[in-house]
């Protein structure tokens, strides 16, 4: 994984990271960078309502497959990655890592019902238990850029 992440505008006038290996392959975070991802994020997302943010996309190589594009289009979730950039570099590898992975989990907080115990949404955020993060943090991702549900499940106490 030493190889360069190159940026380029993509086709839509887009940030697109190039990345030469497929997202199974990015490296883990640390639960301290997954949790200052998430406050940049929320702080990005609040001041997006005032400030229209980049979209980012990421274009994954991998042997003997087509490239794998991921392009964040929703206005949330692009001034989340706009704030991850500005704290983690979007043009690494970890910084890439942390992003995808921040967005897996509120992929999987909106649709595993498994995972609702782990985190807590009320009127004052959200809060996350230290668990669910470290699990995120360390779960392999998937081809796709994702978590595979029983592995992070696996990597979880067993009761909560």
């Amino acid at each position: 994984m030493s190889e360069a992440i190159r940026t380029q505008t993509g086709p839509h006038g887009e940030i697109l990271h190039l990345v030469p290996y497929p997202p199974a392959q990015l490296p883990p975070v640390t639960k301290r960078d997954l949790e200052q991802a998430w406050e940049a994020a929320r702080a990005g997302a609040l001041a997006a309502r005032t400030a229209s943010a980049k979209i980012h996309g990421f274009r994954f190589h991998a042997e003997a497959a087509p490239p794998l594009d991921l392009v964040i289009t929703d206005t949330d979730a692009a001034s989340w990655a706009g704030a991850i950039d500005s704290i983690a570099n979007l043009s690494t590898a970890y910084g890439i890592s942390i992003c995808l992975r921040l967005m897996a989990l509120f992929q999987l907080m909106a649709t595993a019902a498994w995972a609702r115990p782990w985190f807590n949404l009320n009127r004052g955020g959200l809060e996350f238990h230290p668990a669910l993060l470290q699990a995120a943090a360390v779960s392999p991702l998937t081809p796709t850029g994702g978590f595979a549900e029983t592995t992070l499940q696996a990597l979880l106490p067993a009761t909560r």
